[in-house]
Formats: structure tokens, sequence, C-alpha cells
């Protein structure tokens, strides 16, 4: 009997045993999770962050990002405050991308690959866009019509009349009188010291042609015909030759058959041009032709004669020469002083 007894109570106490090594585990446990909560801090932090961040995906992007910096920047953590500052920045950036990829989808991707060739090229696009636009100023059609100043005027007549200080003169003439021996005036051509004609006029003949001379002078009866009266003819050369230098070849034939005067000392005549006579004939009076064969190597009157070809012709042999004749002229001028 007092065995059946103890058998109960020897069960009670393995059982009070049994719960009591249970409960030092569970104590022991808690120790140890305890000790490792207090050890890793900043990961359970991390961990109640995660979960606030999940609960706060229905909020906006910015309205998200500042609220999580207010509530970390109130419990004081610097490092919490960089990195939210961080993500902030990271979805500003994302934003405005994806803003211009659905605007330009080129530029953005052209941006996100290379900021310095962007840089570059925009530089680039500027400076073309400038020159463009200098190109186009310089090009403006205001800009030829505007009026020249008072000495660009001034020096553009200088010009005109340095040119037109010179001229040189050729004559045709057909044959009238006993047989055709008189000269009368069919043709006069003027042209200045680049060549440029001033004047070509066919003058209508006030006498009997008997002989047109057509083989040397050129002119033909349909010429003169309707040609212009010769006193007209007559005063548009004296105006024309109006205080000029007067270049020619034998300027004398034409001066009288001109019915007109120059002064000497405005005369340049190539067929009376002592140094040149000697240099080409033998002091003898050359030919125009001749002249223009040894001065210029130009070939004249190779077939029937032509007045603004001849007068050209005089008047390149003056300029070929003349420097070496203005100083021949004043030093015979300064002898007969």
């Amino acid at each position: 009997m007092p065995q059946q007894h103890n058998k109960p109570q020897q069960q009670t106490n393995q059982n009070a045993n049994i719960a009591c090594s249970k409960k030092k585990r569970n104590q022991q446990n808690q120790k140890m999770h305890d000790k490792e909560c207090a050890g890793d801090g900043g990961s359970i932090k991390q961990k109640q962050q995660h979960s606030e961040c999940h609960a706060m995906k229905a909020k906006k992007p910015l309205q998200q990002t500042a609220d999580h910096c207010n509530k970390t920047t109130n419990k004081g953590q610097p490092t919490i405050v960089g990195m939210c500052m961080e993500q902030l920045q990271r979805q500003m950036q994302s934003m405005l991308s994806c803003n211009e990829a659905k605007e330009n989808p080129k530029v953005c991707r052209s941006r996100k690959n290379s900021g310095s060739q962007w840089g570059s090229r925009r530089n680039s696009l500027d400076q073309q866009h400038e020159t463009n636009h200098n190109t186009t100023h310089d090009q403006h059609p205001d800009s030829e019509n505007r009026p020249l100043s008072k000495s660009a005027r001034l020096r553009r007549r200088r010009k005109a009349a340095q040119r037109n200080k010179y001229v040189a003169i050729d004559c045709e003439m057909v044959g009238v009188g006993h047989n055709g021996q008189d000269d009368m005036l069919a043709r006069v051509s003027i042209v200045n010291r680049n060549g440029e004609v001033l004047l070509d006029k066919f003058v209508k003949p006030w006498l009997k042609v008997i002989d047109y001379r057509t083989s040397v002078s050129g002119i033909r009866p349909a010429d003169i015909e309707d040609g212009e009266n010769f006193n007209a003819v007559q005063d548009e050369v004296v105006e024309l030759l109006q205080g000029k230098i007067l270049v020619g070849h034998a300027i004398r034939n034409d001066l009288a058959v001109l019915h007109i005067k120059h002064p000497y000392k405005n005369i340049r005549d190539t067929a009376r041009y002592k140094p040149l006579c000697r240099l080409v004939s033998n002091g003898r009076t050359p030919s125009l032709k001749l002249l223009s064969q040894s001065i210029l190597g130009m070939e004249i009157q190779t077939g029937e004669h032509n007045s603004v070809e001849d007068a050209r012709a005089a008047m390149k042999i003056y300029n070929h020469l003349s420097s070496e004749w203005e100083k021949y002229l004043q030093k015979q001028q300064g002898q007969h002083k």
C-alpha cells in the first residue's frame, strides 16, 4: 500500500521538474534574443523602416520621401537623413528622365549615354547658329543698298575722273570729192583708259560718197545711211574731250575730219612720239599695226579696220609707255623754258 501512494507523488515531482526546466530554457532563449536585439539594433530599426515604407507605397513619391525624412530627422539620426536626401535626388532624376523620355526619347537616351558629348554637340550647334546668323547678316540685301559715305563718294568720283581723264580716239572715213580723194567722217569711237567705250557713232553723210573704202574702213552704205547728224556728233565729241588727255594714232587726221581742235599739251600721239618712232621704225612714222606687233605683241587690222579696236590699241600702247612718255614730255617742256 505505501508503495502505491509513492508512485503518484513521484510522477507529480517529475512533471514539476519538466515544467521548471522548460521555464528555464524559455528564460535563457529570451535572454539570448534580447542580447541579439541589443547588439543589432540598426537591423531592427531598418526592418521597422522597411515595413513603414511598405505601408507608404500608396503615397506619392515626393510625399513619401518627405514624410520618411521628417520621421528620421525627428529621431535625430543624421545617417538616415543623408540616405533620404540621396533617395530624393534619385527619385527627382528618375522623374525628370522619364518625362524627357516621353517627350523625346532620343534626346534622353543620348544624355544618359554621354553628358560630355551632349555638351559639345550643343556648343557646336550654338556656333553653327551664330555663323549662320553672321552670314545672313552679311548677305542681307540692305547692306548692299546702304548709302555711301561722303569720303567714299569722293573716292569713287576721283577714280572715275582719273579713269576717264585719258581717252583714246579713232575715226573711219569715206572718200568724197574728185575721185573720192577727200575725207569725210563716217564713224568715230572714243574709249577710256580701261578700254571701255564712251562713244561709238556712225555719221550720216552730208556729201555724196564716191568711195566707201570698205576694205580698209569697214564702212558700208547701210552703216551710215541711217547714221546721226554730223553737228550733233561733233558736239558730243567736243564735250567728251573737254579737259582730257587725248591719245591716238595720227590724231591730227581725226581732228581734221571732225573739224575741231585740241590743246597740243594734252595730246599723246603714238605716231609722233620720237623715242617710240626711233625704237620701232628707225625714226620714221610707224603704222599702228606695227606698233601693236612690236610693243604689245598683238595683231590688229588683219582685214577691215575697226575704230574701237584701233582706239583700244593706241591706249594700250600709251599705258605701256606712260611713265617714260610723261617724263620725256616734262623734260621737253623744261628745255623750252
